[in-house]
Formats: structure tokens, sequence, C-alpha cells
């Protein structure tokens, strides 16, 4: 049961960012935590397999790509963001306007294997139709992609999370979704904008038939098995 996003919807979610650049980082503090974490692994990615050029997609303020810059100078990295107002903050921090673009994750301005690895943080959850900007990031990388992202089966209480991977397992969870969400198909928060339902899982199999090897690790919680405990996994496929 989808739902092709409208105007309207991605409207909302522009203007949401707009109207919170000046202190998007700290509604976004608690989720922070779990990509900070995630960042780390990538630098042992980084050095594991070589990597020379970056691509993060919507980058918000440039906080991965600041990141970067910092721990590996030597590597060339590049933004996406199509909101103005999270740019301009990223470039009164030192950012430099060759390094975070205008782009949309979805169509991505690039040669097939330009950058040796691409990556995001958070991003997939904002994007109704995640496996499109996946696609790309598949697309664009050469050696690899790294996600950062949420687990919706994973999230919430036992009980809660026993029921959401049972409705998933019998292929009733758009179903689901489609109620719980009055059929939008997204939420809202001041905390998060627009947000859909997204498991990093979802796009599992869809890494997995072009990346030889695909690596997962809790950064929220979790026990053994990510999928079923986890709120937040970071995911690496490597070509």
């Amino acid at each position: 049961m989808s739902i092709a996003p409208d105007r309207n919807e991605i409207d909302i979610q522009r203007r949401y960012y707009a109207e919170t650049a000046s202190h998007y980082d700290d509604l976004h503090g608690e989720e922070n935590q779990e990509h900070s974490l995630a960042l780390s692994f990538l630098l042992g990615s980084i050095e594991y397999l070589g990597i020379r050029s970056i691509l993060d997609i919507g980058s918000g303020t440039g906080r991965a790509i600041q990141y970067l810059n910092h721990h590996r100078p030597d590597i060339r990295v590049v933004g996406v963001e199509p909101v103005k107002e999270l740019r301009e903050i990223a470039y009164s921090r030192g950012v430099s306007t060759s390094d975070l673009v205008d782009g949309d994750a979805t169509a991505l301005a690039y040669h097939s294997g330009e950058f040796d690895l691409v990556c995001e943080f958070g991003v997939l959850h904002h994007i109704r139709r995640p496996e499109l900007a996946v696609g790309e990031m598949l697309r664009v990388a050469a050696k690899a992609i790294y996600i950062s992202d949420s687990n919706n089966f994973g999230n919430g209480s036992a009980t809660s999370r026993f029921i959401k991977q049972s409705i998933r397992r019998v292929g009733l969870w758009p179903v689901a979704n489609f109620l719980n969400t009055k059929g939008k198909g997204y939420t809202f928060s001041q905390e998060d904008g627009v947000s859909y339902s997204y498991s990093v899982f979802n796009n599992y199999k869809q890494i997995s038939h072009l990346c030889s090897r695909v690596h997962v690790v809790n950064t929220n919680g979790g026990r053994i098995n990510p999928y079923r405990t986890a709120s937040h996994v970071a995911l690496l496929g490597i070509k």
C-alpha cells in the first residue's frame, strides 16, 4: 500500500527545516549520539577500504562533513543538502560552498562510481521512497555505501517490537502503517519534522544484491539481534 509523495508533504518538510535551521542540532541532540558512534565506525572502514573520496547525502548543517574533514583532511568529502537554510548554517561554520551543494538524494547529479563511498546519517526515514536514494547511493559509490538510520522494528518495548515484527512477517505492515498514519503515510513532530516508518533492514536485500558483503552494527541499545532489539543501526555495504 504505497502512496506517492505529494508536493505538500515535501513543502512541509522543507519549511520545517528552514524554520528550525538555527537550532537544528539542538533538536537532534539525542539522535546525534547514535550518529557520533556511527561516524567513529566509519573512520575505521575508511582506513580498511582505502577510501579517498566520500559523498554525504542529506548533510544538514554539515556535521558529518566537518567530522570527516577534521579526522581525515586527506580525503575529499562532498555533501548534498536541499535546504538552503541548513547549508547556510554549515557555511557559517566553515564548510566550503564547493563541499556542500544543493541536490536531491533520489537523483544525484554525479557519475556512476564517482565517489569511493557514499554515506547518509538519519536521512532515509525522511524520504517516502528510500529505495530510490539507496539506489542512487549504490550507483554513485565505487567501493561502499554506509547508512546510519532508524530501525522502527527494533524500537519500543518488547511487546511493541514483537507486535510490529509479527505484522511485518505476515506482510501487513504497509496496511498497519496506512491506518496508523490515517492514510498520510507519514507523521509530523516538532522534533523531527516529517518522518516515515523506516528500518534500515527494509533495504537490506537491495544493498546485498549489489554488495559482496554487508555488515550491520547497533548504535543505540540492542542485543545480539539488531533487527529485533536496536532502534538505530549502522550498515556498511562493500562492493
